[in-house]
């Protein structure tokens, strides 16, 4: 039986804002005075390592909270919160060298394993041109999005029931109608 929650930040930090999921998870691991998380979560950086997530997606989790910079038409830092499903993933190549969330997760039964209960908490980014560091506009999103993973990995994790379930947007549908 699948426990625990895995928080994983993905993105390519010498590309502007490509960096915001690594930039949340740091943050969000180094956070000594932050509500602490529940026991059964793990924080991972993973950057550009797909095949890592992947792997370690095998270890069976019973939820996967994937934190992205996703271009979304919204104003640059600009938090949305999705849940994703199968039925929401294209099948895509899978680059073992690479990271493409979607062609991960859509490829994951072709390495054995399940999508776990999934949500991306992400944000329109400004500029994701070569170069290290966040706009502005990302950079000031990141603290609100350290707090709305905090509270969905409490409203997620297995081992944890908490008040602050209310502080978590509800997710919305990946695919919009």
């Amino acid at each position: 039986m699948a426990a625990g929650v895995l928080v994983a930040g993905v993105g390519n930090l010498f590309l502007g804002d490509d960096g915001f999921g690594p930039e949340v998870v740091r943050r969000l691991a180094a956070d000594p005075g932050g509500e602490p998380l529940p026991a059964g979560v793990r924080v991972v950086d993973y950057g550009i390592r797909g095949m890592h997530l992947a792997y370690d997606l095998l270890d069976g989790y019973a939820a996967l909270v994937l934190v992205d910079a996703c271009p979304g038409g919204g104003a640059p830092g600009e938090l949305m919160v999705l849940e994703v499903g199968p039925d929401d993933l294209e099948t895509g190549e899978f680059d073992a060298h690479g990271m493409n969330p979607v062609s991960v997760l859509a490829n994951l039964d072709q390495l054995g394993g399940t999508l776990p209960l999934t949500h991306v908490v992400g944000c329109t980014p400004a500029d994701v041109d070569e170069g290290i560091g966040l706009s502005e506009a990302v950079a000031a999103a990141v603290p609100r999005a350290v707090e709305t993973v905090r509270a969905l990995v409490h409203r997620l994790s297995p081992a944890a029931a908490s008040p602050s379930d209310e502080a978590v947007p509800a997710p919305h549908p990946l695919r919009r109608s």
